[in-house]
């Protein structure tokens, strides 16, 4: 889907057609948070000494 679609501009005049819009936008809702991660999260390393070690096995000195 384009991006510029997020931007057009939606006139509803019927109730009926309000209800089905209010639905459609609650069922992607749900839909979304259903939704599983494909990749695992990947943890932020900070501490020196673990980077050290990660990188000592990534690219041993002997």
């Amino acid at each position: 889907m384009a991006t510029s679609s997020i931007f057009a501009q939606v006139k509803i005049t019927e109730p009926g057609q309000v209800e089905k819009f209010v639905a459609a936008l609650e069922e992607s809702e749900k839909a979304q948070a259903k939704k599983k991660r494909t990749a695992p999260a990947i943890p932020v390393m900070r501490d020196v000494n673990e980077i050290r070690r990660l990188m000592a096995k990534r690219f041993p000195t002997e």
